[in-house]
């Protein structure tokens, strides 16, 4: 016999709407890794030559820049499983949308390293990733200026530290709201200007994955590196923001990475007030 109960069709409609959003969230950080992985590691493999360590290093910033304002209403834009340790750890999230992201990340992250090989592959020459290494991340022979592992781990840490603290210093309750990606934009082409010479710079254990899938060898076995040191630093992060920033109240990275509310109400009713009336 089906219920009656008014009390639980509410409940049934909440734990869809839930689901629904929580698959929104995975599928905005699918979305905005894919974007980060194409624009950045794409500006590496098809025009590292021409733009040189600069032009990639704006190449990963604008990514990450664009992608905050455009999916981080939704998600938070994390696009990086370090930072979404970061945001664990800080109480800025809930724990059960962690895993989901993460893999969301790796996705995306796979997927964009994929569509930018099958780009480089209609070129003139040609492109083997397995030969060329499709921006791979690496220590030793293979660190762009011949770092060691040592020099390669430390650098990792400190500078995946520096991402994931600016990200919770800029979503935090006392900083401007909406401006967050600016400062995190910014601090990650910054970020890959210190880190490329050394390991052409990770931060990211997604961005290590996707493209050392396809390169394979050497590249994969070093992805160890770009996993612990990036998550390590995610975690000192987190644990400086919070003796940092104790006494401030906590909101959320999608609230801090919105509008304000009022405009965005002022901008849906302007925007219904102006949009063309459909004859009936």
């Amino acid at each position: 016999m089906r219920s009656t109960n008014p009390e639980l069709k509410p409940r049934g409609k909440a734990a869809v709407a839930g689901g629904d959003d929580a698959m929104k969230k995975y599928a905005a950080e699918f979305v905005g890794t894919f974007v980060l992985v194409l624009g950045g590691v794409g500006a590496a493999v098809l025009a590292g030559d021409r733009i040189g360590f600069l032009g990639i290093s704006l190449a990963f910033g604008l990514s990450l820049l664009a992608m905050v304002y455009v999916i981080g209403p939704i998600s938070g834009c994390h696009v990086n499983p370090a930072v979404t340790l970061g945001l664990l750890l800080t109480g800025k999230m809930e724990s059960k949308h962690a895993p989901g992201y993460m893999l969301a990340q790796c996705l995306g992250a796979i997927v964009g390293a994929g569509v930018v090989l099958l780009i480089a592959k209609g070129g003139p020459g040609g492109y083997q990733a397995t030969i060329s290494g499709l921006a791979s991340n690496g220590y030793g022979a293979a660190s762009p200026e011949g770092f060691n592992a040592g020099a390669a781990f430390l650098t990792e840490v400190a500078l995946t530290f520096l991402l994931v603290l600016t990200v919770l210093g800029a979503t935090d309750a006392r900083a401007p709201v909406g401006f967050a990606g600016l400062a995190i934009g910014l601090v990650l082409a910054l970020i890959h200007l210190v880190g490329i010479p050394v390991t052409n710079t990770s931060v990211n254990p997604a961005r290590s994955l996707g493209p050392a899938l396809f390169a394979g060898g050497t590249a994969l076995r070093q992805l160890w590196l770009f996993i612990v040191a990036p998550l390590l630093g995610g975690a000192f992060a987190a644990a400086v923001y919070r003796t940092l920033f104790r006494p401030a109240v906590e909101i959320s990275a999608r609230t801090a990475e919105r509008s304000l509310e009022p405009q965005r109400a002022e901008r849906i009713v302007s925007d219904r007030e102006t949009r063309p009336r459909t004859p009936v």
